[in-house]
């Protein structure tokens, strides 16, 4: 009669069994995307030491301790969304998408004045403030990532394919009357970057490419009175220093000012005598180049290009085409932003108030990237199976 093996096997030795929190954990640790994560970390550690320079001072001291604390909740949902699949959210992007619409239509009935000059873009409670136009950037880009990830298994007929344009359109709408053009203007450029990237056929895209440039002379006509001053100021700064110009040649004196290796940390007289305006939230770069200079910006630039050929380096790798159009969407909305942005510093691009990111001031700018990133590192952790 044959005798079961015991659990020390036949030679009598103990065989380690490591139980299955333990493999999953080592498994997560070997697959995550750590040059992700640490390129991420690195910017926004830089951020908040410029932060604290912008700031430090006793009026504004209080923006540092609540950015970190933002930081913190970022993370949070960093983690959230990298242990999450990247799949379930692309189910419910439609869900998603409309949701985000109609806490639009809340905020334009409901939302903040108070610290927006007018614009209602905020929900606030309690203490806490939200800004969903942040968050229709993700709804677009996994809806986007549906459409495509759905299109690539069997071809969508027209009329869907116009009924996702359209909806992304009214999110578009409903962000230019609040008004932000700026938030409107990246949701556009996000949608055509995945469309031109990512879509089988890039005749449908250039098409809709056409459409948006015709509509130009009809946005312009429906602009704000301020918004064309920003737009005439960007053309000419000079036409009104004390006035709309203001922002722009005070943020390009103090980029020139800090010359090759910058006045030093906390030596910036633009940002400590408060010559630029909002240099916490839209002119964040001006301050870094004044105290580190030329080579300081060289160096946090070459950390975004590492992070957003990293991002497409992820997409290149990724499992399916949602996946891939997911991390396209990642890298256009971390580029738009960084271009509009330092544009904007350099007197390339009227002042729209497009944060730079991971480094402006401003809780849901930095949520929506970390979710942003968060999603890319899911792509990431799966693309060998998880």
């Amino acid at each position: 009669m044959t005798r079961p093996l015991s659990p020390l096997g036949q030679s009598g030795i103990e065989i380690a069994r490591p139980t299955v929190g333990v493999s999953r954990w080592r498994r997560f640790r070997a697959r995550f995307d750590w040059p992700l994560f640490v390129a991420v970390a690195v910017i926004a550690t830089l951020g908040l030491l410029n932060l604290y320079s912008a700031t430090y001072d006793t009026r504004h001291a209080g923006k540092f301790d609540q950015q970190v604390l933002r930081m913190c909740i970022g993370a949070v949902f960093f983690f959230a969304m990298t242990f999450l699949d990247y799949r379930s959210m692309v189910r419910i992007a439609w869900i998603l998408l409309w949701l985000t619409i109609g806490a639009i239509v809340v905020v334009s009935l409901l939302g903040d004045q108070s610290t927006a000059k007018g614009s209602q873009r905020w929900l606030a409670f309690g203490p806490l403030r939200f800004q969903p136009s942040e968050m229709v950037k993700i709804a677009v880009i996994l809806t986007v990532a549906k459409t495509l990830q759905d299109h690539s298994v069997a071809p969508l007929p027209w009329r869907h394919i116009l009924l996702r344009i359209s909806a992304i359109a009214l999110a578009v709408l409903l962000i230019g009357m609040q008004p932000d053009l700026g938030s409107a203007v990246l949701v556009v450029l996000i949608a055509l970057s995945m469309g031109f990237l990512c879509a089988p056929k890039l005749w449908p895209v250039t098409a809709i490419t056409g459409a948006g440039v015709a509509f130009i002379p009809v946005l312009w006509e429906t602009m704000h009175d301020y918004q064309k001053l920003r737009v005439l100021a960007f053309i000419d700064p000079s036409a009104d220093p004390t006035g709309s110009g203001w922002h722009t040649r005070q943020s390009i004196y103090a980029v020139g000012s800090g010359r090759l290796t910058g006045k030093g940390f906390m030596e910036g007289t633009q940002n400590q005598f408060d010559f630029l305006p909002e240099h916490w939230t839209d002119f964040p770069f001006s301050v870094w180049a004044e105290e580190w200079g030329f080579l300081g910006s060289l160096a946090i630039l070459a950390v975004f290009a590492f992070l957003i050929f990293w991002l497409v380096n992820v997409a290149l790798v990724a499992r399916d085409r949602a996946g891939s159009a997911i991390c396209v969407g990642a890298a256009a909305m971390l580029f738009w932003h960084l271009v509009v942005n330092i544009a904007m510093v350099l007197g390339m691009a009227p002042v729209v108030g497009v944060t730079l990111p991971f480094i402006s001031y401003g809780g849901s700018s930095l949520i929506v990237f970390l979710i942003a990133m968060g999603m890319v590192s899911s792509v990431s952790l799966r693309r060998h199976g998880f």
